[in-house]
């Protein structure tokens, strides 16, 4: 049972974590050049953010998996998706064209957001194995 409750207790925190980033990833595109942020860091930022976010919703959707696979398996959806900018059909770029499609999805391709998503994927595979170093209940 206790197994069951800490395993239960790290996916909410993951999936608060991933919530949380991406509150922070949308006000930062949404109002970061309006409070005189620069360029670099509204778009790598928000690039570095939602890398950090695909990881953690990896690790909510497979909470027993190592940290390093998790990293790595984020960095593959993140990469496919960035890919996925490539492929172009109507509705597709329709879609890109809305405010969810852009931050789902983006609409250009670029290999610099791939470093801010690995980048992202990284520190928050960092903060993640720290956070269970410290946890009484390990890696659940």
């Amino acid at each position: 049972m206790d197994e069951i409750k800490a395993s239960t207790s790290l996916r909410m925190r993951r999936l608060a974590t991933a919530v949380g980033i991406i509150a922070c990833g949308v006000t930062l595109r949404l109002g970061g050049y309006e409070i005189g942020l620069p360029y670099f860091l509204v778009k790598y930022g928000g690039s570095t953010l939602w890398g950090a976010m695909v990881f953690f919703l990896a690790a909510t959707l497979l909470p027993r998996q190592p940290i390093g696979r998790l990293a790595v398996l984020a960095f593959v959806v993140a990469a496919l998706i960035e890919f996925s900018r490539l492929y172009h059909t109507p509705w597709l770029d329709e879609f890109r064209l809305t405010l969810a499609g852009a931050l789902l999805l983006g609409r250009i391709f670029s290999w610099y957001n791939i470093l801010a998503y690995g980048l992202g994927i990284a520190l928050a595979a960092w903060l993640e194995r720290r956070h269970l170093e410290r946890s009484p209940f390990g890696a659940a």
